[in-house]
Parts: structure tokens; C-alpha cells; sequence
């Protein structure tokens, strides 16, 4: 239910609204005038306020960030002191690409109290200004996700008596009792207390560095436009950027990081410039996407999700409407047993024995309903290693080998390359021949596992049509072509060219995380002998019996399958 976009016909304009309470709630920016939205409460007509949001221009001395140019060199030389490493990174200059900053907000009790002493209205609140801030740095593909909120419900457990001590006391506090707790790249306090002028504070170039990574924001007022641009603004300080010069522009009038607070969605020049030098020495923190499990999400009734206390989530009114199983208040309607699940239908729990679940491959296996449950079995397959096509191997229900990948990638009449294709490219340790990743170098790899680097291919007639700043490498070798992609952190599709697991790579050895290992490696507790040869094991450990005959070890006439996927 949050949003981002753009007006129709105004491209260069900024939208970012919600609608999880119902109504509209969020902004919307056309050049220099901004504009604010949010549902008129207890409104029978959805009606909304729309409001200007002004500028700090008529207010002297200007609202402002807490930091001076002093502030900054200070922070960074006690950044040095513990130890800041500047990594050399092979990516310097290269394409822009996504990165992700997983954020904790932390709300300061003051806060709490003006929001109602409610938190379910501080959740809905902070959510809104994420939704905000996000939206404010898609111009830099930096995806910024809540992965943590605090409330301080019953007291605040540092002193918010001087917004300088604070910012340093906040960071101790994080690194002693948050950082263990919540993941996270940054982490800002929010507090209700006014420091005059003053409107916030962070650390220059700390992200991804405790307990440098970290922030103070004054959220005083109700405009949560203004307030985030304010969170965007020492975010920035977290990501390296420092305060505009006169010789930083961007679009509009005032950019982001002027040190003052202005009503603007843009950054500078001088911001970009700083965020990629800051992102190549200090940002690993960033290349990879948060857990789902990780992620903040508010957790309530319409969300078409269904959450603990919940038959059933039907979504918004409209979407009830034609639900014939569940009413609006996320339980289920009378008579009805169900109202989701592979093994409902008509709002009935589906007959036992019926199949909810086809095999998809030689190394999948089915499932069947089993006649209580609206939810299908857990989705089970074949047990790894055992034998499939083309001498290939079974692996996390996968068939997979490299000609296979080739014909994937590069058209049906792709096969893998010759072995020395392997060993002349994926032992370079460069984007199109490496082993895997780490930390933001390519490793080389191994005589061992050149099979498991990169697929390396041949007989490719055709170039394929790849996204996302993909590149196609070809390299004439020992009178063969060896064919091949590169892949760099920061994509947001999987990687198609890294050697797939459970590749044979040998005699009895198979490709796991760009590694040639032993099958010996790969628990078999089951073994055909196990099933009666009447059957195949599956990745439990269990026999899947052939139609016939009956689990657990198919010794007795039966149906077939296993304990795990019925029928």
C-alpha cells in the first residue's frame, strides 16, 4: 500500500503517497512547490486535506542541520582513529546499480506521548516518512528499507538534554543495545524536542560503521514531507555526502544537502559525486538486498495478508465485496471452512488425495491434499545426488548441467565449452571468469573448481537479449570461442552465467557455492534399498513410493507418495 511515482505529464515530478489507513497520505512535488495529503478523519465522503508545504525562507535565523564544517572535519578524523578501512575497489567507475540501506528508526518517548501514546499511530507515522525518504533517494537507486522501529514507551534511556551529546550518547546506547538486536546499516533517533535552529545531526561517512552509522532528527512539527527531507538530508551525512557549496546545483533552487532546510527532492552534483566516492570505501553494507524476514511490515486487518488473530484477509472494502469467503473484519463468513490454500476451493477443504501441487521436473516431486487442511503439504522433491539426465545430478529440485545452462543463456544449439575455456577465463579473477565474490573483489578460482566459476560456452549463433547492464564476452582461445556473461554486485536479477550447484564438475563431484566437492559430501541417509527399490527418497529423507504402495518404506500395497506429501 505505499507508492511511488510521478504526475502524468510532468515526468520530472515526485509522488509518494500510501493508502494502508484508507484514505491518501503522502506528497506530491512539481518543480519548486510542494504539496501534502492526507484523509480528513472521520470524513463519511473521503474527503482529504491538500496543503502547500512553505519553505523555511521567511523564518530568521533559518531551521538548519547541526553540523559546521568543524563538526564534519572532526567526525572524520575520529572515524580514522578507529580504524576506517578505504577499500580499493575493482568497481570504481562503473555503472550505477542498486544498492540497499536497511534503517531502524528509534522514537523517543516525547514523541510517543504527542502521537497519542498510540504506537500503532507512531508505526503508521514513521512508515509514511520512510515511504517518503525512499521515494527521495530513487534518483541514486538506493532502495531504503525499515527493518526495525523502537518505541520508547516508558521513558528514554539516554538524556535528550543537548542534541550534540546526544548524537554521541544515541550511538553508544545503539552499539550496546540495538545493534545485537536489529539488522541494519543506519539507525536514527527521532525525537519531539526542539533545539532551536537546530534540526539534526549524523555522522559524516558512517554508514555500514559502528557506531558511527547513525542519526538525530528533530520531528517537531506535523509535516512529514519537511521532516523528511530532514532524515534524507543526515542520511546523507551517513552515506558521505557533506553540506552543498556554491558550486553545487541540481534542477531546482536548492538542492537536498544545503544546510538549511528547503522544500526540494533533488540532489546536487557535488552529493552524487561524494555518495559514489563514500559507497566504493565504506559501503559493502549496502550491495546486498535485507532478509524478507527482516523487513518492518504494519501488520493489520486488509492487507491481504493473513496475520496472526486472522481466518482469513480479504483486502479493501471492494475487494471483500466479491470474496465469498471471508467478510471484512478478517474472519471467515458462516459456513465457510476456508478462504485460501492450494486445498480450498468454494470455501471448502479440499478431499483428500486431490493433487494441489504437479511435479515440475525429473527432480520434483507432488503433493496431495490432505483432506483437513486448506494449505497444500510442503513442497518436497527429490533427494539431492541421486542420478538424472545426462549424467547429471539431482540438486535442490534441479536437473541441472553445464550444456543445459548454455542453451538457457545462449539458444538451443549453445553446448558448454571446452574444459580450457574454464581454465584459461575463470582463473582471471575478473568480472567474466571468477569463483565467486568476496567482499568487493573477484576471486580466482582454483584449479580444482574452474568448473564451478563462470559457464564458459560454445557454438553460439546468436547474441542473446539480456537486461539490466548485462555484457555478452566472447573470447577466441586454442581455435575455440568461449562464450560467456558478466555479472556484478548491484544487479537486480538472479545471475544466470555463475555455474548452477549440483553441476557435475567430475567423477561423483558436484559445483556447490563455486566449489568442486564430493558427493560424499551430500547426505544420503536414504537409499533405494530403504524404499523396498520401490520408490525414490526425497529431500527429507523419506521414501516417495511409487502409485501402488504405501509409505513410510513401501513394503505394503498403498497409494504412493510419502508421509510428508500424502495422498
Amino acid at each position: 500500500c505505499y507508492y511511488h511515482g510521478y504526475v502524468e505529464g510532468v515526468p520530472k515530478s515526485l509522488v509518494a503517497l500510501s493508502t494502508c489507513s484508507g484514505g491518501f497520505r503522502g506528497i506530491l512535488q512539481i518543480n519548486d512547490l510542494a504539496y501534502e495529503i492526507e484523509p480528513v478523519r472521520f470524513s463519511a465522503t473521503f474527503e482529504h486535506w491538500v496543503y502547500k508545504i512553505d519553505s523555511d525562507d521567511t523564518q530568521f535565523p533559518p531551521m538548519r542541520c547541526g553540523l559546521t564544517e568543524e563538526d564534519i572535519a572532526r567526525q572524520l578524523e575520529l572515524q580514522e582513529l578507529h580504524n576506517f578501512t578505504l577499500m580499493q575497489s575493482s568497481y570504481t567507475g562503473w555503472w550505477t546499480h542498486l544498492r540497499f540501506l536497511e534503517l531502524v528508526v528509534v522514537v523517543d518517548n516525547l514523541r510517543f506521548v504527542h502521537s497519542e501514546s498510540n504506537v500503532s499511530v507512531v508505526q503508521r507515522e514513521i512508515l509514511d516518512v520512510v515511504n517518503i525518504i525512499g521515494s527521495l533517494y530513487h534518483s541514486l537507486e538506493l532502495v531504503v528499507i525499515l527493518t526495525g522501529l523502537e518505541v520508547w514507551t516508558k521513558g528514554n534511556p539516554v538524556p535528550i538534554d543537548n542534541i550534540d551529546k546526544l548524537l554521541e550518547d544515541f550511538s553508544v546506547w545503539k552499539y550496546f543495545s540495538l545493534d545485537h538486536r536489529l539488522s541494519h546499516d543506519a539507525a536514527h533517533l527521532f525525537i519531539k524536542k526542539s533545539f532551536g535552529i537546530t534540526l539534526g545531526l549524523a555522522y559524516v561517512g558512517g554508514i555500514c560503521q559502528r557506531p558511527f552509522n547513525s542519526g538525530v532528527n528533530v520531528f517537531e512539527d506535523e509535516s512529514l514531507y519537511a521532516f523528511a527531507i530532514v532524515v534524507t538530508h543526515e542520511l546523507g551525512h551517513n552515506l558521505g555526502m557533506q553540506h552543498d557549496t556554491e558550486w553545487c546545483v541540481c534542477e531546482l533552487q536548492w538542492c537536498i544537502m544545503f544546510s538549511a532546510r528547503e522544500v526540494t527532492n533533488k540532489f546536487s552534483n557535488c552529493s552524487y559525486a561524494e555518495y559514489w566516492d563514500n559507497l566504493i570505501s565504506n559501503g559493502l553494507c549496502l550491495y546486498s538486498p535485507p532478509h524478507p524476514g527482516n523487513i518492518f511490515r504494519l501488520k493489520y486487518c486488509g492487507n491481504l495478508v493473513v496475520e496472526e488473530g486472522e481466518e482469513c484477509d480479504c483486502g479493501t472494502i471492494e475487494q471483500c465485496k466479491n470474496d465469498p469467503c471471508c467478510l471484512l473484519n478478517c474472519t471467515l463468513k458462516p459456513g465457510a471452512a476456508c478462504a485460501f490454500g492450494l486445498c480450498c476451493k468454494d470455501c471448502k477443504v479440499m478431499s483428500s488425495g486431490t493433487l494441489c501441487r504437479k511435479q515440475v521436473s525429473e527432480c520434483d516431486l507432488p503433493e496431495w491434499c490432505n483432506g483437513t487442511s486448506h494449505q497444500c503439504p510442503e513442497d518436497v522433491y527429490v533427494q539431492d545426488g541421486i542420478p538424472c539426465s545426462d549424467g547429471a545430478y539431482c540438486y535442490q529440485k534441479s536437473c541441472n548441467n553445464h550444456d543445459e545452462q548454455c542453451r538457457e543463456i545462449f539458444g538451443k544449439d549453445a553446448r558448454s565449452a571446452p574444459q580450457s575455456c574454464y581454465k584459461e577465463i575463470n582463473t582471471q579473477g575478473n568480472r567474466f571468469g571468477h569463483c565467486g565474490i568476496k567482499d568487493t573483489q573477484y576471486v580466482k578460482c582454483a584449479s580444482p573448481d574452474i568448473l564451478c566459476g563462470r559457464v564458459q560456452c560454445e557454438n553460439v549463433g546468436v547474441i542473446p537479449n539480456l537486461i539490466e547492464h548485462s555484457t555478452v564476452h566472447q573470447l577466441h582461445f586454442n581455435d575455440t570461442t568461449c562464450w560467456g556473461t558478466d555479472y556484478h554486485i548491484g544487479m537486480s536479477i538472479s545471475d544466470i552465467g555463475q555455474v548452477k550447484d549440483g553441476t557435475m564438475c567430475g567423477p561423483g563431484k558436484i559445483c556447490i557455492r563455486n566449489k568442486c566437492v564430493s558427493m560424499v559430501r551430500v547426505p544420503q541417509a536414504c537409499q533405494p534399498e530403504t524404499c523396498h527399490m520401490k520408490g525414490i527418497c526425497n529431500n527429507k529423507q523419506q521414501c516417495h513410493c511409487n502409485p501402488g504402495w504405501a509409505p513410510p518404506y513401501c513394503e505394503q500395497q498403498g497409494n504412493g507418495g510419502s508421509n510428508s506429501s500424502g495422498p
